[in-house]
């Protein structure tokens, strides 16, 4: 992993970064503002937050209140609700949104793609979508990949989208905590990864080479999507999971529609579309082109 000194800049510490701190006392969020928070978050996300995630959603909601000078959680609920503060309300989204992943997440698929670029292109362009990239470790551990493979090529572009803002800042930036280094393969950790020193001790930020190529937006998979163009292969992993059916429907047809003749479809090997009425048929265990 190549040294990094005094080469990036300082990570700024917003709002959204700070946490209630000790002595704090703990608020309570009643079934009520519960009721109000999570059917916003469902018309928003599409996610449904059920009863068993109270607590989880008390506790995020807390942090928000705190930071926003409130001292009654249920009032703070009320006031973003009923208000018309839209940074506000982004930000219950983003602290209410699950975003779990890693670098190199499923193997498999980056196999598949490895194997994809063995194929002659013949200076043909390649795009491919990291739908749901969350913080962005997929769509990095995606162009390792095609930086390794497709060498003095100009002729690549991975694009990320995210509901959460507060994530595609994140994935933005390419800068991390350097436990995040262990699901990299040491071939690409030691080309693109870049270990931080002095005040930037214990983060590793992504080579220039690979930021430069990764471009992060706000999309919400729910709604019209944004000109993100069309894509040889479609990462659509680790988030069907949180839909019902006809949802998962709904935005796999719509995320297709952005798909080349030929291209690909890739979902988490824990999700199956087996049982949705899409146009897809299976190539390989959680692969998919178009019927």
């Amino acid at each position: 992993m190549t040294s990094l000194v005094g080469s990036i800049e300082r990570p700024t510490r917003s709002a959204s970064l700070a946490h209630a701190g000790p002595g704090v006392p703990a608020m309570t969020l009643s079934p009520q503002s519960f009721t109000a928070v999570t059917n916003f978050f469902f018309e928003r996300s599409g996610i449904r937050l059920g009863p068993e995630k109270h607590a989880l959603v008390q506790g995020r909601l807390q942090r928000l209140a705190t930071e926003a000078n409130h001292g009654d959680i249920n009032q703070y609920v009320r006031s973003v609700l009923t208000g018309s503060d839209t940074v506000e309300l982004t930000r219950v989204v983003d602290r209410l949104t699950t975003n779990e992943t890693y670098f190199f997440r499923e193997p498999q698929h980056f196999q598949f793609l490895g194997n994809l670029l063995s194929e002659p292109r013949h200076g043909k362009p390649l795009r491919i979508w990291s739908a749901a990239s969350s913080s962005g470790e997929e769509a990095y551990s995606i162009a390792m990949v095609l930086q390794d493979r497709l060498k003095g090529t100009a002729n690549w572009e991975v694009i990320g989208t995210d509901l959460s803002t507060k994530m595609v800042d994140t994935a933005s930036r390419g800068l991390y905590p350097i436990e995040r280094a262990e699901g990299i393969p040491d071939y690409y950790r030691n080309q693109f990864c870049m270990r931080g020193r002095g005040e930037y001790e214990g983060k590793m930020l992504m080579a220039k080479e690979l930021r430069q190529r990764v471009t992060f937006m706000t999309a919400n998979l729910l709604e019209p999507l944004p000109d993100v163009g069309m894509f040889d292969v479609i990462f659509l992993r680790n988030v069907l999971i949180y839909f019902d059916v006809p949802t998962k429907a709904e935005i796999v047809k719509r995320v297709i529609q952005q798909l080349k003749p030929g291209g690909f479809l890739l979902s988490g090997h824990s999700e199956s579309l087996a049982n949705l009425d899409v146009p897809l048929r299976t190539v390989q265990s959680a692969v998919y082109s178009q019927a």
